[in-house]
């Protein structure tokens, strides 16, 4: 069995900036603006995603307790006492 996808396309009345609406005319090529503007939605929707997952790794890796800190820099000596009895 096949499974085959289309693109479902949905016409959409939205506002545009003149100075954006300019931009996208003149850099979209040989294709048609609304495939212009679909292309640049999807970059725009990759980049606020790759932002989204920054800020929650950032925030993961704050909130990491004065236990956890402890207990991290008494191992790193642990392992460097040890590994200087091996020299």
């Amino acid at each position: 069995m096949l499974c085959m996808t289309f693109a479902t396309r949905v016409n959409r009345s939205l506002s545009l900036e003149k100075t954006v609406l300019h931009e996208v005319e003149r850099s979209k090529g040989a294709g048609s603006t609304s495939e212009r503007v679909n292309e640049l939605l999807k970059i725009a929707l990759e980049v606020e995603r790759a932002q989204r997952l920054a800020e929650e790794a950032k925030s993961f890796f704050r909130s990491v307790s004065e236990e956890d800190r402890t207990s991290r820099k008494a191992f790193r000596a642990a392992t460097i006492n040890s590994l200087a009895r091996e020299d």
